[in-house]
């Protein structure tokens, strides 16, 4: 009887969009409209994310251009940007707003170094508590006569194989985003 290793997998690709998310929301110098679509705006009498009120887009490098759809939401725009605290500030231009990223700092690059790793090693952690969850569910299986030994054994082997490359997908990502921070 094979295991199904759906919900881990599931599990692993739920951890793998999250560390791409909370990394592609570091700041490095390079303008992306990943770092600022998830800023909250007062907007119509509620709480929007940015990429609902407007476009973004990069001007340049170092630049990113914001075109409300309703210019009566440039202000709160701005608000929103200037307390996000993503240390930027916004530039109003008429209809629009710039935010314009300063070049970095070594020291600034060491301390999102240090974030980036932060970051892998909770997704790490994450993923060694899915890959516990599922041991205990082979092994609750095997002593209830559900898998024999040798299946629990092969079925560790499969899981462990998926950790091991999605460890690897991990290291990957992180390492890209660190040779972006040095760039």
């Amino acid at each position: 009887m094979p295991y199904s290793f759906s919900a881990f997998d599931a599990e692993l690709k739920k951890t793998t969009a999250w560390l791409v998310g909370e990394l592609s929301a570091l700041r490095t110098g390079r303008a992306s409209p990943a770092m600022i679509k998830d800023i909250t705006v007062e907007a119509y009498g509620s709480k929007m994310k940015l990429e609902g009120v407007a476009s973004i887009t990069v001007q340049d490098a170092r630049t990113l251009l914001i075109q409300p759809w309703d210019k009566t939401t440039v202000l709160a725009i701005e608000t929103a940007i200037r307390n996000s605290g993503i240390g930027v500030q916004p530039v109003v231009d008429k209809e629009t707003i710039r935010v314009v990223l300063p070049a970095l700092t070594g020291e600034r690059r060491e301390t999102l170094m240090k974030i980036v790793s932060e970051k892998l090693e909770e997704a790490r952690i994450a993923s060694r508590k899915a890959r516990d969850e599922v041991w205990k569910d082979i092994q609750t299986k095997e002593r209830d006569g559900g898998l024999s030994e040798d299946e629990k054994f092969r079925f560790k082997d499969e899981m462990q194989k998926k950790i091991d490359t999605f460890n690897r997908d991990l290291d990957s990502l992180a390492e890209r985003k660190k040779v972006e921070i040095q760039s």
